[in-house]
């Protein structure tokens, strides 16, 4: 048996803030505002592979109203989805990650992320996709976006 979850999150910039991207501290004079440290990416993985197991969404369990998640690292709300999609009988078999952003560059950076992210989901690096693309006139905001779509499996007994 197989489930594919979907995630998506965006957030704006916001000054004075460090910018965090898949759980890698990007050297960027601009952070993303939000409740927790503001990583899309981590966030739209998290709600894909909650979303492929049928729980709460990451705002669901891990509310912006709540103090315990004000500035948290995410990699604590990916660390739960895991547990969830492990506890349910399922594994990852990859992941596929579209960051939409003008600025940083994802390319120079993107090694570093996929290295994180395969430490983070305990899975090989050749499963997991990160890529940049730009808004081309699209969405004019300043910030970034995120999809994440993720394939699981049945653990074999």
């Amino acid at each position: 048996m197989f489930r594919i979850g979907f995630g998506f999150d965006s957030h704006d910039f916001e000054e004075g803030k460090p910018l965090v991207l898949g759980g890698v501290l990007i050297d960027f004079p601009k952070g993303l505002k939000g409740h927790s440290d503001g990583d899309v990416l981590l966030h739209a993985l998290t709600d894909a592979l909650l979303s492929a197991v049928g729980e709460e969404d990451i705002g669901q369990l891990f509310s912006d109203k709540d103090p315990r998640w004000k500035l948290a690292q995410s990699s604590l709300f990916l660390k739960s989805a895991l547990e969830k999609v492990s506890k349910k009988g399922y594994m990852i078999v990859n992941v596929d990650c579209t960051l939409i952003a003008d600025e940083p560059k994802i390319a120079p950076i993107k090694n570093k992320i996929i290295q994180n992210l395969s430490l983070l989901l305990g899975i090989e690096q050749e499963r997991i996709s990160v890529k940049g693309k730009t808004r081309e006139g699209f969405c004019q905001s300043e910030g970034i976006a995120c999809f994440c779509v993720v394939l699981l499996q049945e653990k074999k007994a």
